[in-house]
């Protein structure tokens, strides 16, 4: 409300960290019930290149009363993302070093879900920091059993580059995957949890 924005408004979200802030603010908004909600793919490095103008100073923009929906889009728990390897793909989006269980100081264990895939979220995106093109991300996710049919769920640490993968899987042209906030950071934490 304090931003000003209204559920029929197009919002467009941009970052500088190849689109992975964003893409999580678009999943949050889309969450609540904003329906016309985009990324400048290439974020603010792609904007300034393209001359796109840059002010300073902080917006102050009129209240809005806004009425947000929750869960709009599809979420799994820690309980179901145990048992999605059976059902359907889960996706790691986390960097393969940490996939593979190498000890890493942002996880209370080392390792991943048992039966997740790993797709680094940093491998979607080229030099400049804009998604990769439809058919490669398509060819990516295809490469990991990702069919148009597919059962699919993203985490990752604690669930924002998940979100940048779930991007990735619409742009290649999928359906909208789940995501499993709780992350990593959830599932390790929990001692009987392999």
């Amino acid at each position: 409300r304090a931003l000003g924005l209204s559920l029929g408004d197009r919002i467009v979200l941009y970052d500088a960290k190849k689109n992975v802030f964003a893409s999580r603010a678009a999943w949050v908004l889309r969450n609540a019930g904003f329906e016309d909600v985009r990324i400048l793919n290439g974020g603010l490095k792609a904007w300034k290149a393209a001359g796109g103008d840059i002010e300073t100073g902080d917006a102050q923009p009129a209240p809005s009363s806004v009425e947000i929906r929750a869960d709009v889009l599809p979420v799994i728990s820690s309980d179901e993302a145990a048992a999605f390897p059976q059902r359907g793909i889960l996706l790691d989006a986390r960097s393969a070093a940490r996939f593979a269980g190498q000890p890493d100081p942002l996880d209370p264990r080392p390792g991943h879900v048992p039966g997740a895939v790993n797709i680094p979220w940093e491998g979607l995106v080229d030099d400049e920091e804009r998604f990769l093109p439809a058919a490669e991300l398509r060819a990516r996710f295809a490469g990991l059993g990702v069919a148009p049919d597919s059962a699919v769920a993203a985490y990752c640490g604690s669930g924002v580059s998940a979100a940048h993968v779930l991007v990735a899987l619409e742009l290649a042209g999928f359906p909208t995957g789940a995501l499993y906030p709780g992350s990593w950071s959830e599932w390790a934490a929990d001692a009987r949890r392999p």
